[in-house]
């Protein structure tokens, strides 16, 4: 018997959200479609066992892009869905940070969220609608959370906040904000904006809020009515005898190390040598009684996270001896790779990024087969993330989904600023390359790519700067934010904020946070304190390189622009692309034609730039008698040679005008593929042109020319105006006519 299916309905902004259950994945912990219009999100929650051995809690949040959702078969060679695609790894890392804080701490049982894609209609992005389907599964599943969790999308189009624009706003919106949040705290940020304000942030921060609570309502209503009852989670219990115990212990020699300003390495070295003793004390000298090795080292833990928090809100003393706002030393450096288009260092503390940009024609510019409208992107960054930047050795398995998501960050940190293809017709690509890593490498790709940038000679709108903020808080309601945090602080802390921009304002938001939600007063207080930081690092970079370099590096390529007629773009690439990739070969070239005649030369010598340029400009040229022309013999007749004087169009020199002397054969004087110069004598009103190259050889004029070839020649029996294939209008009959002709003179 078919299920029943209960439907819920929610007006978001002036969007109706519809949520569906009941009908699919009955197996599934709790399975729901989530959908506006034609675009529909199916997510389904199971929570299974406990896996053994394991000190963390096990949640896997996945997204897979199917692209028969909208009506579209891979372009890969199995023509299935293969490794996520860097739009669906970005929509699954934007699930998994809302929901992850609302599980209880030290739940051990296994939790999978699984999301696709059902239906796209190209209108309304699928992201959003992911995030409101995974939380409404797993409040109707038996999975224990503090959930819900509503989410949307904020844009702002003519200085008026939309709420879930549609792909068509968002073209004309200088925001996307994308936020998540309980009903009284926001809980994830995902933002790129072209230079928005703090002030106008902070009411897109406070409006997207407002804006989610019918999402929450609607999914605590579904719990109610149709959601099963939870079930009991497996939690790690700390035994709060022994972390009192090991607190104890630790707790002067700790703070003795701490009161020293402490590097990367001294602070885990003496954790590590403090913890190692601490275990052997506790472990040997309990006999049979002695607790566990991994829950003296947790408790250790426990410690270390008590006492560094402490010391931060009571004393204002952070690992490294800086005050909350205080900046790590920054040295930035550029043109490191003489061959790269452009690069550029960043070092703040003990983070070092190295960022190398890379300039392509636009033909090179990454083609996209996803459900959005975009199919191609012109700048592209990507992030990698070696080991030995933390000191560490590990096999290399491909970007993790972490390498993926700081990539996309960057990339929409600096997006903004990149000049329009009109003005700067370059595909563009910059590698983020982490050599050293304490904190906030993200950002610090942000800042060593503006440098690749500026190096590279791109004329960038203006320099992006980022930094990373930190919060610590406690139960009783006390803060600090942390300004420029470093690894241990993101570890020990309740907030990684980074935010990038412009001298301007915000080009990127992004938000992690491992507490319950995040009041609008700590948000205002940190994209305030972020703001002063920004301006801080860039006035560092800024002492390096202060702007753009006029030219262009001596390896990179030179693009010319050049405008041909449409009807002439098929003349220009040839049968197959013949005539085009005989052109790049011969001049040393790339050449990319857009659909309205535009023509994009690249070429690092300028010798083979001018020669494409010359022939690829003859195309708009018509054959005028009396000009002088070189061009190539391509036929070659028993009563003349057929000569391309211009890209698709080709006349006849015939034999008696191929020299001063009387000639008694073609092939005496040219051959196949020859260069050669001719004047235009004729064009007969069928197009079709007489050539002389005897002519040029004695200077005639264009009156002399035409004079001499008549009396000489007589009328014309034939010739050649070519457009597409060669002589393909010359019949076998026209040739008979010829050779005839050809004959009686």
């Amino acid at each position: 018997m078919k299920p029943e299916s209960k439907r819920y309905s929610t007006t978001v902004g002036t969007r109706t959200v519809t949520f569906e259950t009941g009908k699919l994945a009955a197996q599934a912990g709790g399975a729901v479609t989530v959908g506006i219009n034609d675009a529909i999100i199916f997510a389904a929650a199971t929570m299974g066992g406990v896996r053994e051995g394991i000190d963390f809690f096990p949640l896997s949040v996945e997204y897979e892009e199917r692209l028969y959702a909208g009506g579209k078969i891979p372009g890969s060679f199995f023509r299935r869905e293969g490794r996520p695609s860097t739009e669906a790894i970005l929509t699954a890392r934007l699930t998994d940070r809302p929901l992850r804080p609302l599980f209880q701490h030290g739940m051990r049982n296994e939790v999978q969220v699984m999301m696709f894609s059902l239906s796209a209609d190209s209108e309304n992005p699928l992201d959003i609608l992911a995030i409101n389907a995974a939380s409404a599964a797993i409040m109707i599943s038996d999975i224990p959370w503090g959930g819900p969790v509503g989410a949307v999308r904020v844009g702002r189009v003519n200085g008026e906040f939309v709420i879930n624009p549609t792909f068509a706003e968002m073209d004309a919106s200088d925001l996307d904000l994308r936020i998540a949040g309980t009903k009284d705290a926001i809980l994830m940020v995902e933002c790129g904006a072209n230079e928005i304000p703090e002030d106008v942030m902070a009411a897109a921060l406070d409006f997207g809020h407002k804006s989610i609570q019918p999402l929450i309502d609607i999914q605590l209503k579904m719990q109610a009515e149709i959601g099963k009852p939870k079930r009991e989670p497996t939690i790690a219990i700390a035994n709060e005898e022994l972390q009192k115990k090991v607190f104890e212990r630790v707790n002067t020699p700790m703070n003795e190390l701490l009161d020293k300003p402490l590097s990367k390495v001294e602070f885990y070295g003496g954790m590590d040598e403090l913890q190692a003793a601490v275990v052997a004390e506790m472990c040997a000298a309990g006999g049979e009684n002695a607790p566990a090795e991994k829950d003296v080292i947790s408790a250790f833990g426990e410690a270390e996270h008590k006492i560094v928090r402490e010391r931060i809100l009571s004393m204002g003393k952070r690992p490294d001896g800086r005050t909350p706002t205080e900046i790590r030393p920054i040295w930035c450096e550029v043109g490191l790779s003489p061959r790269a288009h452009g690069s550029g260092l960043f070092t703040r503390g003990e983070t070092q990024v190295l960022s190398l940009a890379t300039l392509g024609t636009l033909g090179e510019a990454q083609e996209l087969d996803s459900l959005t409208p975009t199919d191609t992107k012109r700048y592209m960054h990507h992030y990698n993330f070696p080991p030995f930047s933390t000191g560490e050795v590990k096999p290399l398995r491909g970007q993790s989904r972490r390498e993926v998501g700081h990539g996309a960050l960057a990339e929409r940190a600096l997006e903004p600023v990149i000049p329009a293809e009109e003005t700067f017709p370059y595909t563009i690509r910059v590698v983020s390359e982490v050599l050293s890593s304490n904190g906030s490498t993200s950002m610090g790709s942000v800042c060593g790519s503006t440098l690749a940038l500026m190096d590279a000679g791109v004329p960038i709108k203006a320099p992006v700067a980022g930094v990373a903020m930190g919060l610590i808080t406690d139960d009783t309601g006390r803060y600090k934010i942390l300004t420029d945090i470093q690894g241990t602080e993101d570890h020990l802390g309740d907030m990684d904020f980074k935010v990038a921009g412009t001298a301007q304002g915000i080009t990127a938001l992004q938000m992690d946070i491992k507490i319950s939600g995040l009041s609008a007063q700590m948000m205002k207080e940190a994209l305030e304190q972020a703001h002063d930081a920004r301006m801080f690092i860039m006035g560092k970079m800024l002492e390096v390189l202060p702007q753009s370099r006029p030219e262009l590096k001596p390896h990179a390529p030179r693009i010319i622009t050049v405008k041909i007629p449409v009807e002439k773009i098929g003349a220009l690439i040839g049968p197959g692309g013949k005539n085009i990739r005989s052109l790049q070969e011969e001049t040393g070239t790339k050449i990319d034609v857009q659909e309205d005649g535009t023509v994009y030369i690249a070429s690092t010598e300028g010798v083979g730039a001018k020669e494409a340029q010359e022939r690829v400009e003859s195309l708009g040229e018509s054959a005028v008698v009396g000009n002088i022309y070189t061009g190539k013999v391509v036929r070659i007749a028993d009563f003349g040679a057929f000569v391309e004087i211009l890209p698709g169009v080709d006349g006849m020199v015939h034999i008696s005008q191929l020299d001063t002397e009387r000639t008694n054969k073609v092939e005496d004087v040219v051959s196949m593929g020859d260069e050669i110069t001719v004047m235009v004598t004729d064009i007969d009103p069928q197009g079709k042109i007489r050539l002389s190259r005897q002519a040029v050889l004695e200077g005639w004029t264009a009156e002399e020319a035409r004079g001499k070839d008549q009396r000489k020649n007589g009328p014309r029996p034939g010739g050649g105006s070519r457009s597409g294939s060669r002589g393909g209008d010359r019949s076998r009959s026209g040739d008979r006519d010829r050779r005839g002709g050809d004959r009686r003179r």
